[in-house]
């Protein structure tokens, strides 16, 4: 615990002993920022996981194909499932939704499935909080769609409806409330190497007017943006160029950031492509509205206001083309050793399935291979299945991928509202 950020919780604890004025004690999040007692119900209600719906999801798993010696099961019942966190010290994990709602996930007993899921600090009203994250010593953040929250010892206090909270960013304050939108409005999290929260911010139109592309520039959106993860202090700008990210990880290795990124949508079946990209650097350009992938929007037909707009410089050039519309998510570099070792120091990465495609794509987790020179090689398909190719519909829509301490991988599904554990023998 010697790297608590000692500021900012001496500033909680002193605030614990302070009364808030009448008009914040009315204020549930400022009332928990004082460390003070928000509601008196004890009780949250927990989500079952037997019934006819685990049963059904339970079949629905038979159909998964994935190479020999692995086997998925059900984990748990997560109603919207999206980006996990697993927790650093407990046998739990946190999972974010686009509603309103972060679950706590305990595995009580260590079998490998999931005894208890409820919301986690029912106290607040959370507002798309998708992302999860944790710092080394035990800091949850969420960040929502306008706002970034930081709860200490999130493990270990998430038992009842109060929870202590840092305010990292303020609602409003992610973002120029003007730039809201439903559209690319889930954020993801994570903290790098150099203990700064990092945050993908994705652009809220399917190519943004050229009016818009130097403020998205300056403040982060259709970027990924670095602040420090208590007090929000120190942000900056530190990719640029982007879509819509929703999945970031590091590679333990180099400290290299790797991230999806989601293309262009009404430019038919077949392009552009999705990508996979790497940040070595702060500032660096990744094309977008220019590029996307290797494919020229400006000035195709979803963009051609910008048919003049000047190539940026520098531009990079995703590591991986993924096929088009299968809208790549969530992803981890796999930290385990259970796994054969072709898999180890990969890349999992859990591919959502298209909407804007004739004939369906995607729905399936894939796997990328990191060579010895830490750069990409050829995707692979790893679970498939949860797309039926007979009908078109789907059974499952993976979110993202979770690497467990015992070497297990976890898949969110937000369409089934579920957890999936694979695991290899």
């Amino acid at each position: 615990m010697k790297s608590f950020k000692k500021g900012a919780i001496a500033l909680a604890l002193t605030a614990a002993f302070g009364y808030a004025s009448a008009a914040l004690a009315q204020d549930k999040l400022e009332t928990l920022k004082q460390f003070r007692v928000a509601t008196t119900d004890l009780n949250i209600p927990t989500v079952a996981q037997d019934g006819k719906k685990a049963a059904n999801i339970r079949e629905n798993l038979k159909r998964v194909k994935l190479p020999p010696g692995f086997k998925i099961e059900l984990f748990a019942v997560v109603p919207d499932a999206r980006h996990m966190a697993v927790a650093p010290n407990t046998n739990m994990l946190f999972v974010g939704t686009r509603k309103t709602t972060v679950w706590a996930v305990t595995d009580r007993d260590s079998d490998g499935v999931a005894d208890e899921v409820k919301s986690f600090a029912p106290s607040l009203k959370f507002s798309n909080p998708n992302a999860v994250c944790w710092t080394p010593d035990g800091f949850l953040l969420v960040v929502e769609h306008n706002r970034v929250l930081n709860f200490p010892a999130a493990e270990f206090f998430y038992e009842g409806p109060d929870v202590a909270v840092i305010e990292v960013v303020s609602k409003g304050n992610l973002i120029p409330p003007d730039e809201e939108s439903f559209n690319h409005g889930a954020r993801t999290c994570r903290i790098g190497p150099d203990k700064q929260l990092y945050i993908t911010l994705g652009q809220p139109f399917n190519v943004q007017a050229k009016e818009k592309i130097d403020l998205y520039n300056k403040i982060g959106i259709g970027g990924i943006v670095r602040m420090d993860p208590f007090d929000g202090g120190k942000r900056e700008v530190f990719a640029m160029g982007a879509r819509n990210s929703v999945g970031m990880d590091f590679n333990p290795k180099d400290g290299s950031l790797w991230w999806t990124d989601n293309q262009v949508d009404g430019l038919g079946d077949d392009i552009p492509p999705g990508e996979l990209n790497r940040s070595t650097k702060p500032g660096q350009h990744f094309g977008f509205p220019y590029w996307n992938g290797k494919f020229k929007v400006a000035g195709s037909d979803a963009a051609p206001d910008l048919k003049d707009m000047p190539e940026p410089k520098g531009a990079i050039f995703p590591e991986v083309e993924f096929p088009a519309h299968q809208a790549q998510l969530g992803m981890a570099f796999y930290t385990g050793n259970k796994f054969p070792a072709k898999y180890r120091g990969g890349i999992f990465v859990a591919a959502h399935g298209s909407w804007n495609r004739t004939k369906p794509s995607g729905a399936e987790v894939q796997f990328v291979p990191i060579g010895p020179d830490g750069k990409a090689g050829k995707m692979e398909v790893f679970a498939s299945g949860f797309l039926d190719p007979a009908t078109g519909l789907y059974r499952g829509r993976p979110v993202d991928v979770a690497v467990m301490k015992d070497g297990s991988m976890l898949v969110s599904d937000d369409f089934a509202g579920a957890i999936y554990r694979i695991s290899y023998e």
